[in-house]
């Protein structure tokens, strides 16, 4: 049996026409792949088609060897594959604890809910400072928080992370990665799209370059971030050499 997350030969649009031309992708188990590209290059459609918010007109991706094309979002999100996506949505008139407990909603025993909040919550302080605070009253930055803390009411085994750094002061931005670094510590598998690349590759294993709807280069993402030529296209001058000095800090 095939184990993990495999995409094979996936294309996927909308109706101006196909943005996914033919991916292939294996996702490793219990590892953060970091994926980076220019805009349009398809990146958060591979997520949406991954979570089932978009069918693929063709081609394959099985998690644990079960077809997830056709499969409602629900029926994926039931398999373990969890979305975070980067449109904030949080509902911004209930508190931070009831925006926590709405990530638990298929669990169907109560006091389960609750006892995964706890559990969830001693991995985020903040959930416990703010809890009775209403969630829209918050920054883009607390609220991005409760957003990655309520993906993990279901105890994941996959979670989809698009953008999670998007908008976000310094200071948040750390505490953000940092999050995703505790998910896969959790056990969980990470994959994560991220425009700020050189950021995203730092605290991933795996890094994948996607351009024109199709997976470019892929391998190690200290590897990628080493190679000259992924720097020129997508770090930015110089970025390599600015993360080395950071690593000497």
């Amino acid at each position: 049996m095939t184990t993990g997350l495999l995409l094979q030969g996936v294309v996927a649009g909308y109706g101006w026409g196909d943005v996914l031309k033919g991916v292939d992708l294996r996702v490793s188990e219990g590892h953060i792949t970091c994926i980076i590209g220019p805009n349009g290059a398809g990146k958060s459609t591979l997520l949406r088609a991954i979570s089932g918010l978009l069918r693929p007109s063709s081609g394959s991706i099985e998690f644990e060897g079960r077809a997830m094309v056709g499969l409602a979002p629900a029926e994926i999100l039931e398999s373990g594959i969890v979305h975070v996506p980067q449109d904030r949505s949080v509902f911004p008139h209930m508190t931070v604890w009831d925006n926590l407990l709405m990530g638990g909603y298929m669990l169907r025993n109560r006091d389960a809910v609750q006892r995964r909040a706890e559990e969830v919550a001693l991995r985020f302080p903040m959930l416990h400072d703010l809890r009775r605070a209403r969630a829209g009253a918050l920054s883009g930055g607390q609220q991005r928080m409760i957003e990655i803390a309520r993906s993990l009411m279901l105890d994941p085994k996959v979670v989809l992370m698009d953008e999670i750094s998007m908008g976000l002061d310094p200071r948040t931005r750390a505490l953000a990665f940092d999050s995703v670094k505790k998910i896969k510590e959790s056990g969980a598998t990470v994959v994560l799209v991220e425009q700020n690349a050189r950021a995203g590759l730092a605290i991933a294993d795996i890094g994948v370059v996607m351009e024109g709807g199709m997976v470019r280069l892929e391998g190690p993402a200290e590897g990628l971030l080493a190679d000259p030529q992924v720097s020129r296209l997508y770090l930015g001058r110089g970025a390599s050499v600015a993360l080395q000095k950071e690593g000497q800090t």
